[in-house]
């Protein structure tokens, strides 16, 4: 089990028709006070290539959910469990949750390459348990300038 805060947010279908109708427009006639509307809306920090290129990569509604759910979620004392059932999940779990998960690992710790490790392991990773993952995600340590 996670904490409530580190599981996607429940989005009601009405606020997601809202945010896809106002991408659409946005698509259409991409201004920058649009955009700037949409993103003091949502908490991003979208640009105009983000709405003009989005279909080559997900769809309206993958990204009406992903501008509903916050943009970096941060959580207090994430643990080592914690961590590798982000990493679980990621793995295993719901294909339409999966980059919220991800973007919880990638905010959540310092490693830089988090969700490579996740998703394109390394050799030495290519058959890790998610626990094992989550170790090495862990151990990485910035180095202090």
């Amino acid at each position: 089990m996670l904490r409530p805060e580190l599981t996607p947010p429940v989005v009601p279908p009405q606020r997601l028709a809202s945010l896809s109708a106002a991408i659409e427009r946005i698509c259409e006639a991409p201004t920058d006070a649009a955009i700037a509307a949409f993103n003091a809306d949502t908490g991003h920090a979208y640009t105009v290539a983000d709405f003009v290129c989005f279909w080559e990569w997900r769809d309206l509604e993958e990204f009406a959910l992903e501008a509903a759910r916050p943009a970096w979620p941060r959580v207090q004392d994430i643990t080592h469990a914690e961590v590798t059932e982000l990493v679980r999940r990621i793995i295993e779990g719901d294909p339409a949750d999966q980059p919220y998960h991800l973007l919880l690992l990638q905010t959540n710790v310092t490693h830089p390459r988090a969700a490579d490790l996740v998703l394109h392991p390394p050799p030495d990773l290519a058959e890790a348990s998610p626990a094992a993952i989550a170790d090495a995600i862990l151990r990485y340590r910035p180095i202090a300038l």
